[in-house]
């Protein structure tokens, strides 16, 4: 059980099964406590497996953490302000078993409309050597008249090679 990884989602999962789940209820009283535990760790295994993709974004001192998981369609995936000079826009394109690919979108906030400064294309095979596994390294973007700097970060946990 050390590879289980206990977060807040899988522990409140946790909680809530086994608080409707205890055996002096009657449907679980046959199962016992084993059968009980393997079923809702099987439900939040099942639950960590989509990918997910975490990006520590800062400009101007401030650190923004922008997540994405996947989706089919990637146009009406929002970008995300930056301290109202750049907008990042990560974006996963697949299912929870299969990602095709990774897209980064850094955009410049100019008078008449955002600019694309920067387009990060990742492919499968995707790193796995931890958890979370680091996808970009350190990214420094730098646009505008006055060269402002953006600094990224993005890991990936959730997919298989």
């Amino acid at each position: 059980m050390d590879h289980l990884r206990l977060t807040p989602s899988l522990s409140a999962l946790l909680g809530t099964f086994f608080t409707v789940a205890h055996p002096s209820h009657a449907p679980w009283r046959r199962l016992g406590w084993t059968a009980c535990a393997s079923v809702a760790l099987a439900v939040g295994s099942a639950a960590e497996a989509a990918p997910l993709l975490t990006c520590k974004v800062s400009y101007a001192g401030t650190t923004h953490t922008v997540q994405a998981r996947p989706v089919a369609d990637p146009y009406p995936v929002a970008s995300v302000d930056i301290g109202g000079r750049f907008f990042f826009k990560p974006v996963i394109v697949g299912t929870d078993k299969r990602v095709e690919y990774i897209k980064l979108y850094t955009y410049l906030d100019a008078s008449q409309q955002p600019v694309l400064v920067q387009l990060a294309k990742y492919l499968p095979p995707f790193p796995r050597s931890g958890s979370p596994a680091s996808l970009t390294g350190d990214q420094t973007v730098y646009a505008g008249p006055v060269e402002r700097e953006l600094h990224y970060r993005c890991t990936l946990e959730g997919v298989s090679p």
